[in-house]
């Protein structure tokens, strides 16, 4: 058997291997995530639980800050100021993402080092698209 110059039969069994990897996504492809809305359940006084669900979720992290999102803007319609993040569970089934969180609200800035400034955090949602309750 003649082989191509410098192509040993080695090097061509793992080209032919490469060929039927899909193709990765560009690194640049757009983000367009489709929120597909959020459920809110008062748990009891300031302990507030956020269902929310999306598509096209990069990861976990995008659905966390979905559901931050509307933690910040119903702590500002509940008249607080500021939020304390206790917990998010995050899972994907079918290319639909879900989203678990459980937050408490309150006037003034909580103890702990997950709070955040429900005006701040609005401003950011609204910034960067993202809807909230």
């Amino acid at each position: 058997m003649r082989q191509a110059a410098g192509i040993t039969p080695v090097a061509l069994v793992m080209l032919g291997s490469l060929s039927a990897c899909d193709a990765p996504e560009p690194a640049n492809s757009p983000f367009a995530p489709t929120y597909e809305g959020v459920t809110t359940t008062l748990l009891d006084g300031d302990l507030v639980q956020f269902n929310v669900a999306m598509r096209g979720a990069r990861g976990p992290t995008d659905v966390e800050d979905y559901a931050e999102c509307a933690a910040a803007q119903y702590t500002l319609i509940r008249g607080f100021g500021f939020a304390r993040h206790l917990r998010t569970n995050v899972y994907e089934e079918g290319g639909l993402w879900r989203g678990d969180a459980v937050y408490t609200i309150s006037p003034a800035l909580p103890r702990g080092v997950r709070t955040i400034d429900a005006e701040v955090v609005v401003a950011s949602c609204v910034e960067n698209g993202i809807p909230m309750v």
